[in-house]
């Protein structure tokens, strides 16, 4: 445990925001998982939770969750792999 007076805060103000980011991290998360199950499914809806997920994930980055080329990793795999679900699909 930190003796530091200002180190007691900055800990407090780190689980704070810990709790914060892993909500975001959660549901970044969930709208990846729920777009390519969609695109599994072959559903309709499928373009459009795409885009909902690549909003949340921008958002994220914005938000300083993520890093902005953690952010373009993420989307690019998202898109490559909803891609080849796809095509298999065809």
């Amino acid at each position: 445990m930190a003796n530091i007076k200002s180190q007691i805060k900055r800990n407090r103000q780190n689980e704070r925001r810990r709790l914060r980011n892993k909500s975001v991290r959660a549901e970044m998360r969930t709208r990846a998982k729920t777009a390519v199950a969609a695109a599994e499914s072959g559903s309709d809806d499928a373009a459009e939770l795409l885009r909902i997920a690549v909003k949340r994930i921008d958002k994220a980055a914005a938000q300083g969750v993520i890093h902005k080329n953690a952010a373009a990793n993420h989307k690019s795999r998202l898109v490559r792999r909803i891609n080849a679900i796809e095509a298999a699909a065809e």
